[in-house]
């Protein structure tokens, strides 16, 4: 099946897309309820590991939508971890 060059760069920008909202709903849900408690160390620590792999991935083939699509979702997970430790921080110390 031949694929056009234009559908093709159309699906991979609307997955990168809807991979990144994932993250922004995160952030938006976090900073709404000031807890990201329920978000997994590890499952961030997972899906970090992925990213760089796509990263280099994306610069080996020299593909922009993935390099920016993983550099994006790296930063937008850096801003979801640092959230969760400052809010579980928060927490432990207003504890009675």
């Amino acid at each position: 099946m031949e694929v056009d060059g234009t559908l093709l760069t159309m699906l991979g920008i609307a997955a990168g897309i809807l991979i990144l909202m994932g993250w922004v709903e995160q952030i938006y849900k976090g900073y709404k309820t000031k807890r990201l408690k329920d978000v997994s160390k590890f499952l961030m620590i997972f899906i970090a590991a992925g990213s760089i792999l796509w990263l280099i991935y994306g610069i080996i083939v020299d593909d922009i939508f993935i390099m920016g699509t993983n550099m994006s979702g790296l930063i937008l997970m850096i801003i979801v971890l640092g959230m969760k430790k400052r809010y579980d921080i928060q927490a432990k110390t207003s504890q009675p």
